[in-house]
C-alpha cells in the first residue's frame, strides 16, 4: 500500500473520528484545561488532516499550510501555560 493509498482510504476517516471526539471534549470538557487541551488536539488533527491532503493529492502549498498551523498552535499553547502561571 503506497503513502498516497494510505492516506484516503484510511487515514483521513481516522482523523475525521478524532475531530469529533475531540469536539464532544471541547464541549462537555469539565475545566479550562481539558478545553484548551481539547483545542490543542484539534489543531494538531487539522495538521494532519492538511498533511494526508496534501500527500493524496499532490500539492505542495498545504504542506506550508501545516507548517504555519503548527506554529500558531505552538504558540496559542504557550500563552495559555503562560496565563496559568500568573493566574497562580
Amino acid at each position: 500500500m503506497t503513502a498516497e493509498a494510505f492516506a484516503k482510504d484510511a487515514a483521513l476517516p481516522v482523523l475525521g473520528l478524532a475531530v469529533v471526539l475531540a469536539f464532544v471534549r471541547l464541549v462537555r470538557g469539565p475545566s479550562l484545561a481539558d478545553r484548551v487541551v481539547a483545542f490543542d488536539m484539534l489543531s494538531a488533527v487539522g495538521i494532519g488532516i492538511l498533511a494526508a491532503y496534501a500527500v493524496s493529492t499532490g500539492r505542495d502549498v498545504y504542506i506550508d499550510l501545516t507548517v504555519i498551523l503548527a506554529l500558531v498552535s505552538f504558540l496559542g499553547t504557550i500563552a495559555f501555560a503562560y496565563y496559568l502561571r500568573k493566574k497562580s
